[in-house]
């Protein structure tokens, strides 16, 4: 019996879902790094300390975060800014661009309407001797 398509892909599913399952039992927990393991402390006073301590670590991490990614946000908005005037300044070089090569493009028709009369090809050779 031939496996069909969706059964080998069912087949694959199962396995890297097994490989992730089996990765996570295996993997140790990571620390966080400035962050104390307070189950460790003996006392409630350590214990309160340490936790206070997370806390403030934590607190400076998101506010140090927040202020960059405050500064990345208004980087964008001046890059923005530049970019629509950009923008604008193309368009309107567009548009007399656009202005000359109608005007070109009428001065042509009224010189291919005002034609000279053409000479015959065998008028336009030079006399052969």
């Amino acid at each position: 019996m031939i496996p069909t398509v969706g059964f080998r892909m069912i087949t694959r599913a199962a396995f890297a879902l097994g490989l992730v399952v089996a990765g996570c039992a295996v993997a140790p927990a990571q620390d966080i790094a400035g962050i104390e393991d307070c189950t460790k402390s003996a006392g409630l006073d350590k214990r309160t300390g340490c936790l206070q301590s997370n806390v403030n670590f934590l607190q400076q991490l998101v506010t140090k975060n927040a202020l960059e990614a405050r500064q990345r946000l208004n980087a964008a908005n001046t890059e923005i800014v530049a970019l629509k005037s950009e923008v604008a300044s193309l368009r309107s070089v567009v548009t007399s661009l656009q202005t000359s090569v109608e005007q070109l493009q009428a001065a042509q028709k009224a010189a291919n309407g005002k034609k000279p009369e053409t000479k015959s090809p065998s008028e336009n050779r030079p006399n052969a001797k």
